[in-house]
Parts: structure tokens; C-alpha cells; sequence
């Protein structure tokens, strides 16, 4: 029963497969004119800092201490950098039109350790890097002189990124070639499910149950 099934699945794709080849086509030409010529390409650059406190520890215990208090000013900055405060100070030196041409900018802190990392994703590679480091010089230069932070240094400066992060095109398109595939093929049996009419003798004994004893060739006079 389970061969019989396959055979009729495999004979209805087949009757059919100019419409698996049709949908296919479409939507994965859709998807590459959409991928190549419609979606900007978003680059990333990241600049990272290290935030650390006044080192004036005399003993081991107070050195704990301050190491603790190290650890828990790291939240206290990174909600400070994120405020509208810095950004806007950002856009403003930086000349920007508004918020939304800096990029997406966020602040994160690197595991457990006192370093905090910028990320800013933007069209324009090289507004990803001068926004970044725009956006750490601020931080820094705003944090020291208004909540008495100390000992804030830049590791690494944003560098021009040597490709988009996204879209990522190769995904996209295997992504749709596979649901264009799918979706024609989904449609055939729609299509099958939908059709009564009778077209072959074994249409006939399947749906009702006669049996075929003759039947008519076309010809030509």
C-alpha cells in the first residue's frame, strides 16, 4: 500500500512539475532581486573599553573590596552610556540628522569583566566606525565629569569592517529556493485535491468502481 501511495504521490509532481518549477523560480528570483537590489547591506564595528577604580588598596581585604565595587560600577556605566544623554551628544558633534543615522547602537559588558563593548550597525561602514568611536570618547569624557568615574581607557577603536553583516545573501536565497519548492509543490496537490475530473481509465475504476472493458483512441482522417 505504502509503494502504491508513493508512485501516485511521485505521478501527480510529475503530471504537475512545470507549476513546482514556476512557484520555485518566482519566489527565489523574488527573493534574489529583493536580496541584491532592494536590502542595504548593515555593517558592524565594535570598540571596546576597560572600566576599573582608583587603585589605592592597602590590604588584601580592601583590594577585594574595591574589586567587588569595580564590578558592580560596570552596570552603573553601561545604563549611563545608554541614556539619550550621550547619544544625543553623539549626533550633535557629530552633525547627524537624527538618531535613526547614527545606527543601532548598543552597550554590553563582556562576560564578567569590567570591559564594556560598543556595537553600532549602520548602511554606511564608515559612519559605523566614527559613530563608534565618537560614542566611547563621549562616554568616557561625560562619565569622568559627571559621575566621577576614573580609570576608563579604550582597548579597542572601531576599524572599517571588511564586509556586511547582513543580509546574508547565500541564506536568503537557499531559504527561498526551498520555500518556492515547497510552496509549488503544495500547490500541485491543491490543485489534484480540487480536480473530480475524470481523465484515464483508471480514474474511472478508482472513483467508481466500474471496470474499463474498451476504449476509444483518438486519430487523424
Amino acid at each position: 500500500m505504502e509503494e502504491i501511495i508513493i508512485t501516485d504521490f511521485l505521478n501527480i509532481l510529475k503530471k504537475r512539475v512545470w507549476i513546482i518549477v514556476a512557484v520555485t523560480i518566482l519566489v527565489t528570483g523574488t527573493s534574489v532581486i529583493s536580496t541584491f537590489m532592494l536590502l542595504d547591506n548593515i555593517y558592524q564595528v565594535n570598540t571596546t573599553l576597560y572600566v576599573g577604580t582608583k587603585v589605592s588598596a592597602q590590604t588584601k581585604d580592601v583590594a577585594y573590596q574595591d574589586l567587588l565595587m569595580g564590578g558592580q560600577l560596570v552596570k552603573d556605566y553601561i545604563e549611563f552610556a545608554k541614556s539619550r544623554l550621550i547619544r544625543g551628544i553623539v549626533v550633535s558633534e557629530l552633525k547627524l540628522k537624527n538618531n535613526a543615522e547614527a545606527g543601532l547602537i548598543n552597550v554590553t559588558q563582556r562576560g564578567d569583566t569590567r570591559i564594556i563593548e560598543i556595537t553600532v550597525q549602520n548602511n554606511d561602514p564608515a559612519l559605523a566606525v566614527l559613530v563608534a568611536n565618537r560614542f566611547a570618547e563621549v562616554f568616557k569624557r561625560k562619565a569622568i565629569e559627571l559621575i566621577d568615574a576614573v580609570n576608563i581607557q579604550v582597548i579597542d577603536a572601531a576599524v572599517m569592517p571588511k564586509a556586511p553583516i547582513k543580509p546574508n545573501k547565500k541564506l536568503n536565497i537557499a531559504i527561498s529556493f526551498v520555500l518556492g519548492f515547497m510552496a509549488g509543490v503544495g500547490a500541485v496537490l491543491l490543485i489534484e485535491y480540487l480536480d473530480s475530473t475524470v481523465k484515464t481509465p483508471e480514474d474511472i475504476q478508482k472513483h467508481l468502481g466500474l471496470i474499463v472493458i474498451g476504449n476509444i483512441s483518438d486519430f487523424l482522417e
